[in-house]
């Protein structure tokens, strides 16, 4: 199962990718933009942003992993639990984070 330093190891490999902290948690940003946070290390959420439609049918899969609460609604993010989330899926969601967050540029290079 997935951890934090997972999420971490997937974000850095990806363009101009820092660590750093988010309303006063672990977060990942790049050029200054967050785009993931470790919500509190006891819950193991994981809030990544996606795009409303992404998140829609994310809860709608039905698949425990993602969830969300009324703070996010409206709100293009989700919550990913560790303890659940396919690797191969997190990867995937991590990266269409950092791509909303992004310089278009910066995704074009990356991109080739």
């Amino acid at each position: 199962m997935p951890d934090w330093d997972d999420v971490v190891r997937i974000g850095c490999a990806l363009p101009e990718v820092e660590e750093s902290t988010w309303y006063r948690t672990p977060s990942l940003k790049v050029r200054g933009k967050g785009f993931a946070r470790l919500r509190s290390e006891s819950d193991g959420l994981v809030v990544l942003l996606c795009s409303p439609a992404e998140k829609e049918a994310l809860l709608a899969s039905g698949d425990p992993a993602f969830s969300t609460t009324p703070h996010y609604d409206g709100h293009g993010s989700i919550l990913v639990d560790l303890d659940r989330v396919d690797p191969g899926q997190l990867a995937e969601l991590v990266e269409e984070a950092w791509r909303r967050r992004a310089p278009v540029t910066l995704v074009r290079a990356h991109d080739g």
